[in-house]
Parts: structure tokens; sequence; C-alpha cells
């Protein structure tokens, strides 16, 4: 099952996140470690520290350091084969900058159907619908990053596009060295700049992240209902800002012929990769490609119409610290729900009763050693 509850993900690897945005703490348990491998928390701090605020003038100033913490599962370095509680805890609260928002409805959020669905929500921060509930998402998927790129799996992301601007060339090395995380380093001022004015006006934009999966061999993702594919972008989806994903050639396929969009195999490999990397749910040894439509952050300061707590009409101004895109801090999100749908699909790979699955050159019985 891919989800026991609604803050769970996983079927053979399993996560479970806590907390919100203004409470004492956030966190993740992880379920299904095998015990005696190696916990390198600072890499996983690491990857906490590409996600966390207040990193440029770009992003939201709220300024939270993100320390992680253990909680269980580890010893002396290991892990003990027992749940792996992590946490950070919260320094920064403002809460005060709700209080004038807690009978309104903000759009764009989810107030509205929270208050519809449960009866009551919390109004600090949008709760549990926060961004800020992605820090536990991003520490669970840096372990299964790093377990990965033992199997010389490498994930990586940027931002195609920023503000309707797009990048027309793809520079890894410049993609960490910018805060949009942009991949072109002759569209960047102007995608700067979008944001800046979009921030000026107390609007905001959106963008566009690709995330590759590189490295992967044949073999991953079951038919019919745990399509690689499918995983991917029901993990994506799940985050709260993405409106929309794409695999391979995506939605520009519908508008191609099959003569064009099939990838032709030849004995060195695919020449192209419009299928981005999986065919019939199932990885087939190209890298996978997909992109996340990231919509325009939805807390702006601009005055707004909405309802209130009784249903009657009125206008808001949403104050506080916000990220005028949102696009940047997505893209170590993305990555790291990837990693833990690719690290699930191996780990449910290795469980097979029928050892002929799965390339040759993989040791299945040895892959955590």
């Amino acid at each position: 099952m891919l989800f026991d509850s609604p803050s769970s993900f996983g079927r053979t690897f399993r996560i479970l996140t806590f907390g919100e945005s203004h409470g004492p703490a956030l966190g993740v348990v992880l379920d299904g470690v095998k015990p005696g491998l190696t916990f390198d928390l600072e890499a996983i701090q690491l990857e906490l520290d590409r996600r966390r605020p207040g990193q440029s003038d770009l992003v939201t100033p709220r300024s939270e350091a993100d320390r992680l913490r253990v909680l269980s599962g580890v010893y002396e370095g290991r892990t003990t084969g027992h749940p792996i509680a992590l946490a950070v805890f919260n320094e920064n609260q403002r809460s005060g900058d709700y209080d004038a928002l807690k009978d309104l409805f903000r759009p764009g959020h989810a107030d509205l159907t929270y208050q519809r669905k449960y009866g009551l929500r919390d109004p600090r921060g949008g709760g549990r619908s926060s961004g800020r509930e992605t820090l536990a998402r991003v520490a669970a998927g840096a372990w299964a990053k790093q377990q990965l790129a033992a199997l010389g799996v490498k994930i990586r992301g940027f931002n195609r596009e920023i503000g309707g601007i797009p990048c027309e060339v793809l520079q890894w090395d410049f993609v960490e060295q910018n805060p949009l995380r942009s991949s072109d380093p002759a569209v960047f001022a102007a995608q700067r700049q979008t944001v800046e004015a979009a921030k000026a006006e107390g609007d905001s934009v959106g963008g566009i992240c690709e995330v590759w999966i590189e490295g992967l061999p044949e073999g991953l993702g079951d038919p019919a209902f745990g399509k690689l594919d499918a995983l991917l972008a029901y993990a994506c989806m799940s985050i709260g800002a993405v409106k929309g994903v794409e695999v391979g050639a995506g939605f520009a396929a519908a508008r191609m012929k099959g003569s064009v969009n099939n990838d032709p195999l030849t004995p060195s490999g695919f020449p192209k990769n419009d299928s981005g990397g999986i065919l019939g749910g199932i990885s087939n040894g190209a890298p996978i490609v997909l992109r996340l439509a990231v919509k325009p952050t939805s807390s702006i300061s601009k005055p707004q119409q909405t309802l209130d707590s009784e249903g009657l009409a009125a206008e808001i101004i949403v104050q506080g610290r916000h990220d005028p895109c949102i696009a940047p801090r997505i893209v170590p999100v993305a990555e790291a729900m990837c990693a833990l749908v690719v690290y699930d699909a191996w780990l449910t790979q290795q469980g097979l009763t029928d050892s002929t699955v799965g390339p040759a050159e993989w040791d299945w019985d040895n892959l955590d050693k």
C-alpha cells in the first residue's frame, strides 16, 4: 500500500511526517530501515540547509537554523533496525502575524478546505498545510539519496523556468551558485528582476522545476498501479505548491506523431529520451526526467477578495514573511520525493522472489553492504 494515513508514504520503505509550521517541532519517522547501516547526520543536514528559509533576499526572511536532531533508531552512528525519528525544533515563529487572519480564509491556501473537512484549522502559517512541512520530506529523502548514491544513482534538480522566463541551456555547475537555482547564466538576471519586481509589488511568481534521476538500471517499477512514473507523479503532486507533473516529453508528446515521439532502440542505447527514462511504468536505463509546475506563492500582500468565518465577503491583505517565488526552495523537496520513490522501488524489487527479474549487474542480495 502506498500510504496508510494522510501523513505517511511508501511501501517497503515508509515514512510518516508530523508537526506544524508554528508548533514546537516538525519531523519524520523512517520505518523499514535495515540495522547496521551508517547514518550520516551531517549529509542529511546539508540537504536541509538547501531548503531552509532566509538563504537570500529572494526567499522568506524567516530565520530558522533547521538543525536536525535524531530522537531514535540510531546508535553510535549506525541504524538499529527500529524506527528512526528525526525532528527540527522551531525557533523563529511569529504567530502574531496571523492574528488578523484567524477569521479570514486566505485565497490560494488550504484554509477554507481544512475548515470544511475538519471543522477547525490552525491559522498560524497554515499549520499542517504549510510549506514548512516539507523539511520532514527533505530529511527522509536525504537518507534515501545517500543509499542510492552508493549504488551510483544521482538525483539532482534545477529550475527550468522562473516567472515565465525559460532557461535555454542546462549548466549544472551554475544551479547551486545562484539563489533561484536557475540553470542558465544568460537569463538569470532577467529572472531575478522578475522576482524582485513581484516582491516590490506585493505579488509573487511561479516556475518550472526539473529533476533528473541518472544511473538507474532497467527494471524498477511495477505494473499496473505501481508504475514508476505514476509513483513519481503522485509523490511530486503531494508537494503543496505543485500543480502539474510531466515525464519526458510530457504534454509536448500530445502534439507529436508516433514516429517522432517513439524512442528508437539501438545496441548502444537510446539516441533520444522522449519517454523520460520510463517505458510501461518501468525504468529503461535512460535518465528519468520530470518537470513540476510550481504555482506562485499564495501569500501576497496585495488586497484580495475572500470570505470570513461567517461566510461574508471580506478583503484580505496577508502580512508576514513569505517567498516571492517558492520554486527555488522546491528543488530539494522535489529531489527528496523522487529519492523516496526510487529507493522504495529498489527495495520492492529486491524483495521479488524471481531472481531473474532485474539487471544481472545488480547484486540484489548485497545492496545494503
